[in-house]
């Protein structure tokens, strides 16, 4: 039985890692800088502390693909989840919580745990190898001297800046009456991406839209970090003149309508996000517009008028590595197997999301489990960011039904129901392998 393991950060993430963990027999310790050394963000010593909204997002499992996790999890005895439930404030259909009974009864959980340490302490840097198996979940407020660390060892500068994120879009909503595949010059494939064509009218309305419309401010504590230049938000590219973005991001050039042979004023492209096919990233298209305005403003686009976005743009500051390039299907280093990774540092957006790759980490970090299948929540959030994501590209990102694979036999509104079914019925086998694994461990362990 597994015995021994590290964990750095008690987040979402590195709280759901310790208890599953510790529940499939493992002796663990886990590292938690606060109170010792605070952060900008945080108010409380806390585990599990919520710092931004209450909210866990749609507890619908039939419809939703955020609401579905939250069911995945449950299933699979998450100490997020219970707390979630146990501390739940009425929010529609949504699961909201009271922030700080749910902080007390995460935390009240794990120093209650007979076989998990709690340790006050700041890790400065990348853990010594003598530790053995060692989980690293400090999320996107990792201090610097462990985000300084981590960047030498995984040779990845995509730390600690403002984080410019582009909009995704649902293939199936783009509208190919307009839209056309085609690469500028016709290179690669020639057809890799979708262009959005726009004659000069519309070009100069979408500008004035971009410029005039409401923008997200930036908290206290982000005030101090630079724009990342060589990835600006578009509105800021906007404001530096009319002909800035027809000249950038969504110059024309080497590209011909596909209904007129001609070549369009302006064009936006939006460019293939997954290995299945059923994302596309809008390209140069980071933002800091609030989302409603984007919604309103992106779908004046022709082709994009009725869009479904499986992640609007965003802007601010995040600590996160290149999980598609450094980590295995295990949320293993590559470069240093006895370190694995998990939340908001890998790449996921969302308290849910980074909560469950703390659990995927621990029950791995155990020996209890094989990758889930990529047909369940779990599974196509982890398949995304240990591979399914584009790795020059790859930025944080919310679950979603885009990320599953297909089902082919059924369209319409019952499509989500039935991926959700099939989610749900695949978990059940892989919780049973898991509960036979973890059988098998115990009787090798009253052997010793």
């Amino acid at each position: 039985m597994s015995t021994g393991i590290h964990i750095i950060g008690g987040g979402l993430a590195g709280s759901e890692a310790a208890w599953q963990a510790a529940e499939a027999g493992a002796r663990v310790v886990l590292h938690e800088m606060r109170p010792v050394r605070g952060t900008d963000a945080h108010h409380t010593d806390g585990l599990a502390e919520l710092v931004c909204s209450n909210s866990f997002r749609s507890d619908d499992a039939q419809n939703n693909a955020v609401g579905l996790l939250h069911e995945e999890m449950r299933r699979a005895g998450s100490l997020i989840l219970r707390a979630a439930d146990t501390h739940r404030l009425p929010a529609g259909g949504a699961l909201a919580v009271d922030r700080d009974g749910f902080s007390a009864a995460v935390t009240a959980a794990l120093a209650g745990h007979e076989r998990i340490e709690i340790r006050r302490e700041e890790v400065a840097g990348v853990p010594p190898r003598e530790w053995g198996s060692t989980i690293v979940a400090t999320g996107p407020l990792t201090s610097p001297a462990l985000a300084d660390s981590v960047r030498i060892l995984t040779n990845d500068d995509g730390l600690a800046f403002f984080d410019a994120i582009a909009p995704i879009v649902h293939k199936e909503t783009i509208d190919f009456g307009i839209c056309w595949m085609q690469s500028r010059y016709d290179k690669g494939d020639g057809a890799d991406y979708v262009n959005c064509p726009m004659d000069e009218a519309q070009y100069r309305a979408f500008i004035a839209e971009l410029i005039a419309g409401e923008k997200t401010d930036f908290k206290e504590w982000e005030k101090s970090t630079p724009y990342f230049e060589g990835c600006l938000p578009i509105e800021v590219m906007a404001e530096r003149g009319p002909e800035t973005l027809r000249f950038g991001p969504m110059k024309p050039v080497g590209l011909s309508d596909a209904r007129t042979g001609r070549r369009p004023y302006a064009v936006v492209q939006l460019r293939q996000d997954n290995a299945l096919g059923t994302l596309w990233n809008m390209v140069g298209f980071q933002t800091k517009l609030k989302h409603g305005e984007q919604t309103r403003i992106f779908r004046t686009i022709p082709g994009l008028e009725n869009a479904g976005f499986a992640r609007l743009g965003g802007l601010h500051r995040n600590t996160f590595i290149n999980s598609p390039r450094l980590l295995d299907a295990q949320l293993r280093l590559k470069a240093r197997p006895d370190l694995r990774f998990a939340g908001q540092i890998t790449g996921v957006e969302g308290y849910v999301e980074s909560a469950a790759i703390g659990l995927l980490a621990g029950r791995f970090a155990a020996g209890l489990d094989a990758p889930p299948p990529p047909t369940t929540a779990f599974g196509a959030l982890l398949a995304h960011i240990t591979g399914g994501a584009d790795a020059k590209t790859f930025q944080p990102m919310n679950v979603n039904f885009g990320l599953f694979p297909e089902l082919k036999t059924v369209r319409g509104k019952d499509r989500k129901k039935a991926m959700s079914d099939r989610a749900l019925a695949d978990l059940a086998v892989w919780l049973d392998a898991s509960a036979q694994r973890g059988a098998e461990q115990r009787d090798l362990a009253a052997m010793d």
